[in-house]
């Protein structure tokens, strides 16, 4: 077996999902390389899936330390492949790729303010059988006066492959400066499809008739129930180091993304 140790990064800390698989990888790959605290490390090497890389994302949005997945779950989109084999090597090869994230200030109908950051998305949801009915401004100009649909949500380019393309929305090259607005079932505009908007935005939604038609806003997993009013906006003092093996970068993904069918 080839056994190779990283001269950027030669603490290791590895996490894992529950999955067995995950779980049989982090022991081997331990025996392997050592396994140091997260604390002391200087690379988080993820084993799982795009759930637990966003775990760890979110655990350290704030640490500054590079974060480098390997495939040991369901979805793998913001993985590299699994093999135990020169780590060391991958990691000095990886190209880094920064992400910053959307922050989330949501205020319910009992004046409480909910603060969350979200990787992926912030997705603004019905909670009853009506249909919400929403109210959308940008940069404080009132683009939108009504949407009445499911939702809408806004997400990164790191998102756009996630539920922003379930929900018909465009696929974002990830150095892109954007973000996509993407309507949850319209039904009123009803053919309108979202908008590109640069990532300096800031995105404010409010909820018409918020006792009548309830909405949640949910950023990533973090949910605010009997929103009135979110206000959403990239984070950019807050950037986040993702690691990819060449020739398998999240900007090369992302484009073929776009050419699948």
């Amino acid at each position: 077996m080839s056994v190779s140790v990283s001269t950027k990064y030669p603490k290791v800390a590895f996490v894992a999902s529950q999955s067995d698989e995950a779980q049989q990888a982090l022991v081997h790959l331990s025996e392997i390389y050592g396994n140091h605290p997260v604390s002391e490390s200087d690379v988080v090497v993820a084993l799982g899936g795009d759930g637990l890389m966003l775990q760890t994302l979110h655990r350290e949005m704030r640490s500054g330390k590079p974060i480098y997945g390997m495939h040991r779950g369901t979805v793998g989109f913001l993985m590299n492949e699994f093999s135990t084999h020169n780590l060391g090597t991958r990691l000095d090869a990886a190209r880094e790729t920064l992400i910053h994230p959307l922050l989330m200030r949501a205020t319910d109908v009992h004046g409480r303010v909910h603060i969350h950051h979200a990787i992926n998305e912030v997705a603004l949801f019905r909670q009853t059988h009506q249909a919400a009915r929403l109210r959308i401004l940008i940069d404080e100009h009132e683009r939108m006066p009504e949407l009445v649909a499911d939702g809408v949500l806004v997400a990164t380019p790191a998102g756009s492959t996630a539920y922003n393309l379930s929900a018909q929305g465009p696929i974002l090259p990830i150095n892109a400066q954007l973000l996509a607005l993407t309507p949850i079932s319209a039904f009123r505009p009803r053919r309108w499809r979202g908008a590109l908007l640069p990532n300096t935005a800031f995105v404010v939604i409010e909820i018409l008739e918020a006792d009548k038609r309830p909405v949640a806003a949910v950023a990533d997993h973090d949910e605010a129930r009997d929103v009135s009013r979110v206000e959403i906006i990239s984070d950019r003092t807050i950037s986040m180091r993702m690691l990819f093996d060449p020739g398998h970068s999240l900007e090369e993904r992302i484009l073929r993304e776009q050419f699948s069918y």
